[in-house]
């Protein structure tokens, strides 16, 4: 595969969290449907109802498409638009961790669980309990302990869960002058499937200390968030949204706070951004999504990768699309 060139031309994919299992580099996007949908903040022109996973042998092979590998019409507690997926290994099973609107229209977070990386995988009865929202990233530390991150404004619905509780309506966020909204993060049980917590808030600040703002969108998290660790430090990587960059903030701690470092990624053709920072033999990259294979069309995307690199200061490069 060539960088920045799509992944897979023959379906439309977005959102891809690409993992190293077993040398081979695995890559879970979400799966964008040709419909026609009217275009809306509640994100309704994302009609996602499956998941196929794509395989390389190394970055230089073909991307080969595995296959529908969950469908929503089998998962019960389901009625509708499963969006942006991730993946973890434990212990010989491979788990596939996805959001979607249950049967009240509320959006949580379900898992399914196979023998192999690209499935079939077999979903689990009901959601994971205690999750709500979209766009779950899972981490697994050289400890063993994994970490679940979640959470999306506007059309994800975590504006609605300020109080920990479901409000119905527009829940409105918080003022411009005011700390903005996080994602959440708790840490899973060592089945993988249920939460040892209840997920809390992370902190992002700037490097004084304060809180970064709702009124700043070119730093403030809105979604699609990703963990990974280089030299030590954890990165915590996520969508600014509206100004539709890739920013980043770092701790010492999977949980937080985190610090404000700066961009990774200007803005793509289309309106989302959403990636993954995986390593691989050596070197780290980004995958990501734009609407280049569609000619602009922000509901059918296509994947891509590109190389990722730190400055001395560990800092990543800026990079534009």
């Amino acid at each position: 595969m060539k960088q920045n060139e799509p992944l897979v031309t023959h379906i439309y994919t977005a959102d891809p969290s690409a993992h190293v299992f077993n040398g081979k580099i695995y890559v879970y996007p979400s799966h964008d449907l040709e419909t026609n949908p009217a275009f809306n903040d509640n994100g309704d022109q994302y009609a996602m109802e499956d998941y196929h996973i794509l395989s390389m042998d190394n970055l230089e092979a073909e991307c080969v498409d595995n296959g529908e590998a969950l469908h929503m019409k089998n998962v019960p507690w389901v009625s509708k638009q499963m969006w942006a997926p991730d993946a973890a290994y434990k212990d010989g099973k491979y788990y596939l961790y996805f959001p979607a609107r249950d049967k009240e229209g509320i959006f949580r977070i379900g898992v399914a669980i196979s023998d192999s990386p690209v499935g079939p995988f077999q979903p689990e009865e009901s959601f994971i309990s205690g999750t709500y929202s979209i766009d779950p990233a899972v981490f697994m530390d050289e400890d063993g302990q994994a970490y679940m991150y979640f959470g999306g404004l506007w059309g994800g619905q975590l504006e609605r869960w300020q109080s920990r509780s479901f409000r119905s309506g527009d829940e409105q966020g918080p003022a411009a002058d005011k700390p903005a909204i996080g994602p959440r993060v708790a840490r899973l049980n060592d089945n993988m499937i249920s939460l040892k917590e209840i997920p809390q808030e992370i902190q992002i600040l700037h490097e004084d200390g304060t809180p970064v703002t709702a009124g700043e969108e070119d730093k403030r998290y809105f979604e699609g968030p990703w963990m990974h660790k280089y030299k030590g430090t954890y990165y915590l990587s996520y969508s600014t949204g509206t100004t539709h960059y890739l920013v980043y903030a770092t701790s010492k701690s999977p949980m937080g706070p985190f610090t404000y470092r700066g961009r990774i990624l200007e803005p793509v053709l289309g309106w989302t951004t959403h990636h993954s920072i995986v390593e691989y033999e050596g070197k780290w990259y980004l995958f990501y999504h734009d609407c280049s294979l569609s000619g602009g069309i922000d509901s059918n995307r296509c994947v891509k990768y590109r190389e990722l690199k730190y400055d001395e200061n560990d800092n990543i490069i800026p990079m534009v699309p």
